[in-house]
């Protein structure tokens, strides 16, 4: 099965909702905050979609123009679009995929900081998590008042319980080291101060 990228897989789904046009579709990830899970801007959305045309996953429905805007093109899954998309969801939410997110780059090499830098810039970056939290729970609140079927911000609930996990290491961490709890001076590895030779004189 040919590969898809995010954005395509993201455009599949709200296509399997309901038959919608491009624009329409970026409008409607910006108001479920989609652009949090997958990068997307509208000239890209549209090159996705004419891809997923192009592979027989998705079809043109019509075209209607509303007042002095542009015409815009409906389309809408085909059975195979379906099929792609229920393929990949399955692999996708199945199997762990190997990321290689920034942070945990940098928290591999935080010992080249020294241990109040180390601190502050672990406590600016909870104060930022921090800030996301809040926003995922209004995010939360709003789509609940709505009465959205919880199925479908599942993703929210699921960064929103990162973004927690998160901010309690991120805080834990900090108070560690702000402690002494993590040595931050001396040998990477222990060094031994007794030989570890065992073999005997002969002539003993």
């Amino acid at each position: 099965m040919t590969s898809l990228t995010p954005l395509a897989y993201a455009a599949l789904g709200l296509l399997a909702e309901a038959p919608m046009h491009p624009y329409e579709m970026f409008q409607l990830m910006l108001r479920r905050r989609e652009d949090e899970n997958v990068k997307v801007r509208p000239g890209t959305l549209y090159h996705q979609i004419g891809r997923l045309v192009d592979l027989g996953y998705a079809e043109q429905l019509g075209t209607a123009r509303e007042g002095n805007r542009p015409e815009r093109t409906t389309y809408a899954i085909t059975d195979a679009g379906r099929d792609a998309l229920l393929t990949g969801l399955r692999r996708m939410v199945a199997e762990p995929a190997d990321e290689y997110p920034e942070f945990h780059l940098a928290v591999s090499h935080v010992d080249n900081l020294s241990d109040q830098d180390a601190v502050a810039a672990l406590r600016a970056r909870t104060e930022a998590i921090r800030a996301r939290l809040e926003q995922y729970d209004e995010a939360a609140t709003g789509l609940q008042a709505k009465g959205l079927a919880p199925r479908y911000w599942l993703d929210v609930s699921y960064v929103r319980a990162m973004l927690a996990a998160q901010l309690e290491w991120l805080t834990a961490t900090a108070d560690r080291i702000e402690r002494g709890d993590v040595p931050w001076d001396g040998p990477a590895l222990p060094t031994d101060t007794e030989p570890t030779s065992t073999s005997k004189d002969p002539t003993r």
